[in-house]
């Protein structure tokens, strides 16, 4: 028998190893998904109990079918970057994951000492749904327009105050300091935990607006006890028809709006997130989630892992560069 070469007789053996060699972590990947999970599933939401963030984990979490309980973890403070530098340092096996916004995207600008970076330091799982933003004022406020809020505001600089989400890192708060910066007012910023101490405040008499998800203050604009003055998306929202736009009201092509997704820790395997991200979207699905997200103004997006990721990318650069042009700081 003729044997080949000495060195393609070494590549004749090297090769299988090295294909089985290459297979060994995927094989170990697929492993992990066949067992995951292995113990209950944390779900950090880095906003106070009772926002909008909390109630929408929540909600998912009553529907999601894992095999093990989902743990919903509230870790408020330092505009989301609290909870968000928690999980980026936890295990990257899919059983701590992060329930993030909108503002989560312009972090990085707004905080540049980090421990993190928004987007590379995670792994997305799904896109949920996104609702427009709301400004609001009390009931008893003499501003029934938000023109007339403006025109208050020009008149009084630095006189009115409005929530600024501790730190300004949630959309809902950029969204407003990009009609300041456009219109030039002066509307001293009041820095929150999170959508409901803000609420509180504004409730309480301690500012005189707030711009927040329409989840958050659409029960308060029912009750009587607020009265919205506009929204910030394209369109009206149907929840509030007789509500006009910012771009109808005082700035022309302004268009924002409060999104929800879920990411996990750096170098989660693919198998993982794909079970994840098929049970989220089973729960986005069930007739019961979908009701409530009518309820609260949302709507579903369900973006798929490659999809949101690229999204994500996308409004970190464009709310990062809105942070850096206003020239915004945490506090």
């Amino acid at each position: 028998m003729r044997y080949p070469h000495p060195l393609l007789r070494s590549f004749s053996w090297a090769w299988p190893l090295a294909v089985l060699g290459a297979m060994a972590p995927w094989s170990g990947a697929v492993a992990q998904a066949q067992t995951f999970p292995s113990k209950p599933v944390t779900l950090v939401v880095p906003f106070a109990a009772g926002g909008p963030a909390d109630v929408m984990a929540r909600l998912l979490g009553q529907q999601l079918n894992l095999g093990q309980a989902l743990v919903v973890e509230a870790k408020p403070g330092a505009g989301g970057t609290i909870g968000a530098a928690a999980v980026a340092k936890a295990p990257a096996d899919g059983h701590t994951l992060l329930f993030v916004t909108a503002g989560h995207a312009g972090t990085g600008a707004l905080y540049p000492r980090l421990p993190y970076d928004p987007v590379k330091d995670f792994t997305p799982v799904i896109g949920l749904a996104a609702a427009p933003v709301v400004i609001a004022v009390r009931a008893d406020s003499p501003y029934k327009t938000l023109q007339e809020l403006v025109a208050a505001a020009r008149a009084n600089p630095g006189k009115l105050s409005c929530a600024g989400g501790g730190g300004g890192a949630t959309v809902t708060n950029l969204a407003f300091e990009l009609i300041k910066a456009d219109l030039k007012l002066d509307i001293t910023a009041i820095p929150y935990k999170g959508s409901a101490p803000a609420i509180t405040g504004l409730l309480g008499g301690e500012i005189d607006c707030d711009s927040d998800a329409i989840a958050a203050l659409m029960p308060h604009v029912k009750a009587g006890k607020l009265r919205a003055l506009a929204v910030t998306t394209q369109r009206r929202s149907p929840l509030l028809p007789e509500v006009p736009t910012v771009a109808e009201s005082v700035l022309p092509g302004m268009a924002g709006a409060a999104w929800y997704g879920v990411l996990a820790p750096k170098g989660t395997p693919a198998p993982v997130v794909e079970r994840l991200q098929k049970a989220f979207a089973s729960a986005l699905r069930e007739p019961q989630v979908q009701e409530r997200l009518k309820e609260q103004g949302a709507e579903p997006l369900e973006m798929d892992a490659k999809s949101f990721g690229a999204y994500l990318a996308s409004e970190a650069q464009r709310w990062g560069g809105l942070i850096r042009k206003l020239g915004l700081k945490a506090d």
